[in-house]
């Protein structure tokens, strides 16, 4: 009898045997992060990384011990946990997988990540809510799975989320579909925002927004 074959996944796991990524600077500067090999769980390379943190960097005048964080697809926590080595106030980590969460809590034990929450629970619910208790935030990351369309949905709740002058990291397949020309529209879901810097390395298209 012919074994029936297993549906495929929504979205492929990530290439090649479990990996690892590296914080870049700060306190915890060098410090290996483990990478579950876990469906859609795709790190930010660390060589990105570097650069967006440079990015931020410069926007806020290296100014971090003031800064909260919002991670709202936090996965490997590459760039919470950078964000907090760096000194953030405070910094929220949100995911909805369990072993993701635990393996975030882990890190955190380790690293005594005291300025580090970890929650489970979704990224768009959690997002809401924030908004209408009225949480702001200096930086927000989205690096949310690619084929799913998270982004459309999750920067204009981030709208409501940021303090005057904040950023937020937005990570995706393809660059974000900014007007080209001064005639041109950007799509609704694009429209508060301004594009402060972009760049693409591989596949990977990442950008940092800033409310018009």
């Amino acid at each position: 009898m012919q074994k029936k074959k297993s549906s495929p996944p929504s979205y492929p796991r990530r290439p090649g045997p479990p990996q690892q990524v590296r914080i870049i600077g700060g306190a915890w500067k060098r410090t290996p992060l483990p990478v579950l090999d876990a469906l859609g769980l795709r790190p930010t390379p660390d060589r990105v990384r570097e650069t967006v943190f440079n990015w931020i960097n410069h926007q806020m005048k290296g100014d971090w011990d003031t800064a909260e964080v919002l991670d709202l697809f936090a996965g490997s926590g590459a760039l919470g946990f950078e964000a907090a080595s760096r000194g953030a106030r405070s910094v929220t980590m949100i995911d909805s997988v369990g072993a993701v969460v635990r393996q975030l809590e882990t890190i955190k034990d380790k690293l005594k990540a005291d300025k580090v929450t970890v929650l489970r629970a979704d990224a768009l619910a959690v997002a809401r809510d924030l908004a209408r208790r009225g949480q702001r935030f200096d930086v927000i990351f989205l690096d949310p799975p690619y084929q799913q369309d998270f982004l459309t949905q999750a920067l204009p709740l981030c709208a409501a989320l940021l303090n005057e002058g904040g950023l937020v990291y937005a990570e995706s397949g393809e660059p974000l579909p900014f007007a080209q020309e001064a005639d041109d529209a950007a799509p609704e879901w694009l429209a508060q925002w301004e594009l402060v810097r972009a760049d693409k390395a591989g596949m990977v298209h990442f950008h940092l927004l800033k409310l018009h």
